[in-house]
């Protein structure tokens, strides 16, 4: 939800317009041409298999029983595949390698484009600030969730010959 009530440009108030048949958030002023798109922000996770298993992380403020993939944003001028290869050096220490790409998937109620890969890491996890927890799964014991990267999962189940 846009919480945006002023134009950054101008400093005017943000009105509903329909632009392209969408109700969009835009400057009042006629003289000022500024659009709040809010288009979807790229987001990129992983099905990390560490040891022959799946590595879960629950991140900070996370319920105790939630746990997902590890995810991250881009940072500018990052490639996807850098920034999910970063993000698992970061969150869990690990050093990976890319083993294919799982897909594209939308995650509405964020407003997220999800990037999601397998990616086979090495080393001794140890976990940094953002996660709460780590837990590693063999592949057959995981049940996909419904939303967010829950599908992504289901997927990479598939795609291993992993019956759901």
């Amino acid at each position: 939800m846009v919480h945006m009530k002023f134009c950054p440009y101008c400093g005017n108030s943000l009105i509903t317009k329909t632009i392209d048949a969408v109700e969009r958030m835009a400057c009042s002023s006629a003289a000022c041409e500024y659009v709040f798109w809010d288009n979807p922000t790229p987001v990129v996770a992983a099905v990390v298999v560490h040891e022959d298993k799946v590595v879960l992380v629950r991140n900070q403020g996370w319920p105790e029983k939630f746990f997902g993939l590890v995810s991250g944003f881009l940072e500018k001028n990052e490639s996807p595949e850098d920034a999910i290869l970063r993000e698992i050096k970061e969150e869990l220490c690990l050093e990976g390698e890319i083993a294919g790409m799982i897909g594209i998937y939308s995650f509405f109620k964020m407003n997220q484009l999800l990037l999601v890969y397998h990616v086979r890491a090495k080393g001794k996890i140890i976990l940094n600030h953002e996660l709460a927890e780590a837990k590693s799964v063999d592949p057959a014991d995981i049940k996909p969730w419904p939303i967010g990267t829950g599908p992504a999962v289901a997927d990479w189940l598939k795609s291993q010959g992993l019956s759901l």
